[in-house]
């Protein structure tokens, strides 16, 4: 099937916004000890701090909705993407507490904006396209996030000034959206493609009010907040769990997430010609039997590589998992994206910022160790929920 070409440059254009979220996101991790040198802040402050970036991007999710519902996903996104880019650069120099905690909500707020209208637009070029591309674009925001969190410091290890390092990220971002909006999708053919594949017409009121009540949004929704809430405790606790259980220097304790991060962002930049070739019930199911074991083996397994292993299947089996939700969601009959996208990424997202709290609440009433063992089995629920769910007749 020949593909336009202009869809083929709107999935170019589409990547590369994946690509900016992820470096603009990642930006911030090397400024965080700078941040907390700079403000005097203690551990418990910094939390507090931080925080506010993810209150700020959980706050809008749902609120992107509707931005996208009147101006469109494209216009959307720049706006996001430039207020991120003009922020960025504040989060190094600010010096009062209460300015850097305004700021880092204002530039939660554009991260989380961005992630929604960026998953609504490309939920649209997939279907436009054809063929699954969510995974590789999922690929490109891990591929950024890894020259984000390494671009900062490599700039100031060569001796550019950490301002002047954070102001050539943002001057990439803005490069990065100028010469790539046009080949966006524009409002009206976004609501054409959202009234082909869903059957609703984006102004129409039926798109808004309790349709993140639909059964099918909230089901998705859970799923993914399972999934997020498995990345953020890889995140949070893998160096604890790797230092305190099983003995490893504090030095290499971040080894099990960089195994985790990099197998996940391989099997997403692979992952479109994967969900391709096999049904989605065999990426989903399939991939959370595979996640599950790969906790069960990182958890139990008395030697260090036997643990690495199982941090690499945890991110081969859930790397395509919440793709292929998205995806769905873009796709459920009745229901604009507009509506179901901000309610799937606003309901998982609050599972890597609830997540990890929740397990360390376990962890201190148990054990670590139960903390993880509880991740392995809300993967096998993932794999019941999905194949009940898909065995059951469509509304």
């Amino acid at each position: 099937m020949k593909i336009d070409p202009k869809i083929k440059k709107a999935k170019t254009a589409t990547q590369l916004i994946f690509l900016v979220c992820g470096l603009g996101i990642a930006s911030w991790a090397p400024m965080v000890p700078l941040a907390k040198d700079r403000l005097g802040l203690n551990e418990a402050d910094l939390g507090l701090l931080l925080l506010l970036l993810g209150g700020g991007a959980l706050l809008m999710m749902p609120l992107s909705g509707m931005m996208i519902n009147k101006i469109g996903s494209r216009k959307v996104i720049a706006i996001s993407v430039l207020l991120s880019a003009l922020l960025l650069p504040w989060l190094l120099i600010i010096s009062d507490i209460y300015v850097m905690g305004a700021i880092l909500f204002a530039f939660g707020c554009s991260i989380g904006t961005i992630d929604v209208a960026m998953n609504a637009h490309g939920v649209q070029v997939q279907n436009e396209y054809g063929k699954p591309i969510m995974s590789s674009l999922h690929g490109l925001f891990s591929v950024g996030g890894l020259f984000g969190s390494l671009g900062l410091g490599f700039l100031m290890k060569l001796g550019l000034n950490p301002i002047y390092a954070a102001i050539s990220i943002s001057i990439l971002l803005i490069f990065l959206l100028v010469i790539q909006f046009r080949h966006l999708f524009d409002y009206e053919t976004e609501r054409k493609i959202i009234f082909k594949f869903s059957h609703v017409d984006v102004e129409s009121k039926s798109t808004t009010g309790f349709q993140w009540l639909d059964s099918r949004v909230l089901i998705l929704g859970i799923m993914c907040f399972i999934v997020f809430l498995s990345e953020g405790a890889m995140l949070d606790w893998s160096a604890v769990f790797l230092r305190d259980d099983k003995g490893i220097e504090p030095e290499l304790s971040g080894i099990g997430y960089a195994a985790f991060s990099v197998a996940m962002a391989v099997m997403r930049l692979s992952g479109d010609s994967l969900v391709s070739r096999l049904s989605s019930s065999w990426v989903v199911v399939g991939g959370s039997i595979v996640a599950s074991v790969g906790v069960i083996l990182l958890t139990f397994s008395p030697w260090i590589p036997l643990s690495l292993v199982g941090f690499i299947l945890l991110g081969l089996g859930a790397a395509n998992i919440v793709p292929v939700f998205f995806s769905e969601g873009g796709r459920i009959s009745g229901i604009s994206s507009t509506v179901a996208i901000p309610a799937i990424t606003t309901i998982g997202y609050a599972g890597s910022l609830a997540g990890p709290a929740l397990l360390g609440f376990i962890a201190h009433h148990f054990s670590l160790t139960v903390a993880f063992e509880i991740i392995a089995l809300l993967f096998v629920l993932v794999a019941i929920i999905y194949k009940f769910r898909n065995n059951q007749p469509s509304c």
